[in-house]
């Protein structure tokens, strides 16, 4: 037996993104599937978030209520202490690190690493003033060097994380993300935010995201063909960083009355959504994985994603691939999606047989394989 700790830091967050997504379903399902090894999971809050932790079962939890940014900028940061270890009174034989974060690592104790994507350092201009300066202050590159192995979920963040950060290749192991099982089943729910014909993005409000791109090939598909006059762009996320570009191209399109943005969504709301979209469409300049277009997929939604990163890795040749930098390419293949119905059938049945081999059971014995072969 093995005793596993397991920092959930990012379960706290108010609203989980993918990552916290990522986390809680990988943690969900280790715990169902693991008889054998013991589990912790470390958190910490100068606040009683205690409320927030999901409730697992066959888990014990330790939380220290230093402030986040005495804990990551004074004491992990300048002083490289304590390890955490220290920090929870416990030794452990593994430590698992499930995203990229301020930590002073424990002596004579195997660590791992997830790195979901290093887009931070590829392609700095998508993030804020702040967000660059918290990634610079973790030293992501000094953190895969420190750590024994690194999980990357993708083959793409593999690659990257060998150029960017001089990584050895035998010391990552490629273990891809799973998709929730509720996003294959139907729903019969009326969306709250439209009726009717409508193209879906679903994400984050940000740079990488390409947003602006979409609006003006959602405009180019307008202006050439007529007959699809009724359809709308629903854009559903909530506002990330440097959001305002996207924001200005939305409100002033010509087509304006006919773009829906949703804001935050419920997994209800997004599950509705999905389930009546004509299609989904996700032009994103990077991804290290890219969870909504599998969603998309197992709902039964035709994709139509950017042909960059680790997208054309995860959706292979069921989505139609476009250019995120040419709103013409993109436009062309948004049409093309809509209105060829051979096409729109094969990527419905084929995307639902490719999703389903995304899934967390699967995600979770990788990792419980990786385990043993470390322990």
């Amino acid at each position: 037996m093995a005793k596993i700790a397991v920092d959930a830091r990012v379960l706290m967050d108010e609203n989980w993104s993918g990552v916290g997504e990522y986390v809680y379903n990988l943690v969900d399902n280790l715990l169902k599937a693991d008889t054998k090894n013991e589990y912790w999971l470390f958190y910490n809050s100068a606040k009683n978030l205690t409320g927030k932790l999901p409730d697992f079962n066959n888990v014990q939890t330790i939380k220290t209520s230093i402030p986040n940014k005495i804990l990551n900028y004074g004491f992990f940061k300048i002083l490289n202490w304590p390890t955490v270890d220290v920090l929870m009174k416990e030794k452990f034989d593994i430590f698992l690190m499930p995203h990229i974060n301020f930590i002073s690592l424990p002596k004579n104790t195997a660590n791992i690493l997830t790195v979901h994507d290093i887009s931070f350092l590829s392609r700095p201009e998508f993030f804020s003033k702040r967000r660059n300066f918290w990634h610079r202050m973790v030293n992501v590159k000094q953190l895969t060097n420190k750590v024994s192995h690194i999980v990357a979920i993708s083959e793409n963040t593999k690659n990257d994380l060998m150029d960017y950060c001089a990584v050895p290749e035998d010391k990552i192991k490629v273990i891809y993300s799973g998709i929730a099982d509720k996003y294959f089943q139907s729903s019969d729910r009326l969306n709250n935010f439209c009726q009717g014909n409508y193209i879906l993005y679903l994400g984050t409000i940000e740079p990488r995201k390409n947003i602006e791109n979409l609006v003006r090939a959602y405009e180019i598909l307008r202006f050439k063909n007529s007959s699809l006059a009724d359809y709308k762009l629903v854009i559903a996320g909530g506002k990330g960083w440097k959001c305002e570009a996207d924001y200005e191209a939305i409100n002033n399109s010509l087509f304006a009355d006919d773009i829906i943005v949703t804001g935050y969504i419920t997994d209800e709301e997004k599950i509705a959504l999905y389930n009546q979209a004509k299609l989904f469409v996700f032009p994103s300049f990077y991804e290290g994985f890219g969870f909504p277009p599998l969603e998309a997929m197992a709902s039964g939604v035709p994709v139509v994603a950017s042909s960059l990163s680790s997208l054309p890795e995860i959706v292979g040749e069921v989505a139609l691939l476009a250019n995120p930098y040419d709103a013409h390419d993109l436009a062309m293949a948004i049409e093309h999606g809509l209105l060829d119905q051979t096409w729109r059938e094969f990527s419905r049945l084929k995307g639902i047989e490719i999703a389903k081999l995304f899934n967390w059971q699967k995600t979770a014995q990788a990792y419980l394989r990786l385990f043993e072969e470390i322990k």
